[in-house]
């Protein structure tokens, strides 16, 4: 009897190693799949891909948006914090606006993994950030209005470098988001002058200055 249970021990052994492993491996292989996903989707997904401003519906009053065309980002803003969980957080509501000017700061995360790969692309939506060039327009939708904005710098800076979100007697848009080192590490910043009103259907190079 001991024989036969230590035998059955024995064949037994390689399956559990043998599921063992699959498990790990389809683990490994799904953590994979999360990680990847805000830089795979914009190739699998036509809507994640570049987007053209004039094929942009009418903006609504209530739902503002900011759109960069570039890496196709299309997303919600707002002042609370659960903004960040589906878009972007307006900073410092007091301190710019495009129908006031000043200093409007929008800033969302880079990368958030999350349970699902859709999931993790849709809390990621500045993953492409890096990819934003001087002179390339951004669009905002405030309040039913669309406004323009042309990117004119790019800038790295370090956490603790807070004179981003500073009050500016300058009308402009501060976009940042932190690196894929986290939280602790550098954060990429755009800076963008208003180019006006952006018409629906039209291009933000055709923005009306008044």
């Amino acid at each position: 009897m001991g024989l036969r249970t230590r035998s059955a021990n024995r064949s037994l052994a390689p399956k559990l190693i043998t599921i063992a492993a699959v498990i790990f491996l389809g683990g490994g292989l799904y953590l994979l799949s999360l990680v990847s996903a805000p830089m795979l989707l914009p190739v699998v997904s036509s809507q994640a891909r570049s987007i053209d401003p004039s094929t942009l519906e009418s903006p609504r009053t209530n739902d503002n948006r900011i759109i960069i065309p570039r890496i196709g980002v299309n997303i919600p803003y707002g002042a609370e914090d659960s903004s960040l969980e589906t878009g972007a957080l307006w900073r410092y509501p007091d301190r710019g606006s495009p129908e006031q000017g000043g200093n409007f700061i929008l800033a969302a995360h880079r990368f958030t993994l999350a349970p699902t790969p859709q999931q993790t692309a849709l809390r990621s939506p500045f993953y492409h950030i890096d990819k934003v060039q001087v002179g390339d327009n951004v669009v905002v939708d405030f309040n039913g209005k669309r406004y323009g904005y042309e990117i004119n710098e790019i800038k790295t800076v370090q956490p603790s470098q807070v004179e981003v979100e500073a009050p500016s007697d300058t009308a402009k848009i501060t976009l940042y988001s932190c690196g894929l080192d986290g939280a602790e590490g550098d954060r990429i910043v755009l800076v963008g002058s208003p180019i006006g009103e952006v018409k629906v259907g039209s291009d933000p190079r055709q923005a009306s200055s008044t």
